[in-house]
C-alpha cells in the first residue's frame, strides 16, 4: 500500500459505510440503479435492460496490466469483471460477458474475498469494470473487505450513463473514477448503445464524478484519486470525441487526465452498420489528438499506451 494514502471508505466509519450499504439495496427493488429506471422487482427475480436480478456475477478477476499507466502501475491492477451491462452496443469486443452474460453467480463475501486475495497479491487498486447495475453488492463487498483489512483504493471503471442519485451515495467510497464518454449525439447512441438519452446523463455524471475527486492524483506515478475521462474513437465521427473534449476542457477542467482509444474495431455486430463496420483512419484519429491537445493523458493503441 501507498503510505501517503488513506482511502476513503476507511475515512468514513463503519457505521456509515454500512448505512450506505443499506441504502444501495433499496434503489434495487424497484430498481433505478441508472437512468433508465426500468424499476423491475431484481430481489424477485426480474430484470432490466441490464438483464440482471439481484444476484450477482462475476466472469473473472485477476492482476490486470492493460489498463492505463497510472492504473496498472508495476504491480497491476486488481480488476474484477463483472456480468451483464446497462448498454446494449453493438460494438462491443466483451460481448460474451456484457451480452451473453457469461460469469458465476457471486456473494458479497466471496466478492470481499476476491478483494483481499487481489490486495495481497499486490494489486494497486481494485477496479470494478462495468459496475452500475451492481452497486448494492459492490459496496456491500467493500464494506465487508474493509472489516478484513482492505486498503487499497476503489476504481468505478463504467461507460459513465449514470444516476446522479447513485453517484452521491457513492461518495466517500469511490476513490478513482474511469467513465467513459463514448458518444456526444444521443442519435448515435441510441442506434449503437441503445441508450436514447446517453449525452446529457453522461455529462452530468462526469461532472459529479470531478466534484467528488478532482483531478487525478500520482504518487510515485500510481493513480490514488481522481478523474481520468475514457475517450474511444468511433469510425465517422460517430463518438463525436471532439465535442466531448470541448466539453472537458470548458465545463469540467483543462487539467482533466484523459485516456484517447484508438483500438476500436469492428465487433459483434457491428458489420451490420455501415457507419462503424470498419476501423478509423489515421486521419480520423489526428484530428482528435489535434483538439486533445493541452490534455494530460495517455494514447492507446493495439500495441499498448503512449
Amino acid at each position: 500500500m501507498l503510505r501517503e494514502f488513506v482511502p476513503s471508505y476507511l475515512k468514513l466509519g463503519e457505521n456509515e459505510l454500512k448505512r450506505r450499504v443499506d441504502k444501495a439495496y433499496s434503489l434495487l427493488s424497484p430498481c433505478v440503479l441508472c437512468p433508465r429506471e426500468c424499476r423491475v422487482m431484481r430481489d424477485k427475480g426480474e430484470v432490466g435492460t441490464c438483464r440482471a436480478d439481484s444476484r450477482l456475477f462475476v466472469s473473472s478477476y485477476n492482476l490486470h496490466f492493460g489498463e492505463e499507466p497510472p492504473i496498472s502501475g508495476r504491480n497491476g491492477s486488481g480488476t474484477i469483471f463483472l456480468t451483464h451491462c446497462l448498454s446494449r452496443c453493438v460494438y462491443c469486443q466483451n460481448y460474451p460477458i456484457s451480452q451473453m452474460g457469461n460469469g458465476n453467480e457471486t456473494t458479497p463475501e466471496e466478492l470481499a474475498s476476491m478483494m483481499i486475495y487481489l490486495q495481497n497479491s499486490g494489486a494497486h487498486n481494485i477496479n470494478f469494470v462495468t459496475p452500475t447495475h451492481y452497486v448494492p453488492q459492490i459496496v456491500h463487498g467493500i464494506y465487508l473487505a474493509s472489516k478484513r483489512g482492505l486498503n487499497i483504493p476503489i476504481v468505478y471503471n463504467t461507460f459513465g450513463y449514470e444516476s446522479l442519485e447513485v453517484l452521491r451515495l457513492l461518495e466517500g467510497i469511490i476513490d478513482i473514477y474511469m467513465p467513459d464518454m463514448r458518444y456526444s449525439d444521443n442519435r448515435y447512441a441510441a442506434r449503437y448503445s441503445a441508450v436514447k438519452d446517453y449525452v446529457e446523463h453522461n455529462r452530468e455524471a462526469v461532472k459529479e464524478m470531478y466534484r467528488q475527486v478532482g483531478d487525478l492524483k500520482l504518487v510515485d506515478g500510481v493513480a490514488v484519486r481522481g478523474l481520468l475521462v475514457r475517450l474511444l474513437v468511433l469510425p465517422n465521427g460517430v463518438s463525436g470525441t471532439e465535442e466531448s473534449l470541448r466539453f472537458l476542457r470548458e465545463e469540467v477542467s483543462q487539467d482533466t487526465y484523459i485516456s484517447l482509444m484508438d483500438q476500436y474495431f469492428p465487433a459483434y455486430k457491428a458489420h451490420k452498420y455501415s457507419e462503424i463496420s470498419r476501423f478509423i483512419t489515421h486521419e480520423e484519429y489526428e484530428s482528435v489528438l489535434n483538439c486533445a491537445r493541452g490534455f494530460r493523458g495517455w494514447i492507446q493503441n493495439a500495441r499498448g499506451y503512449g
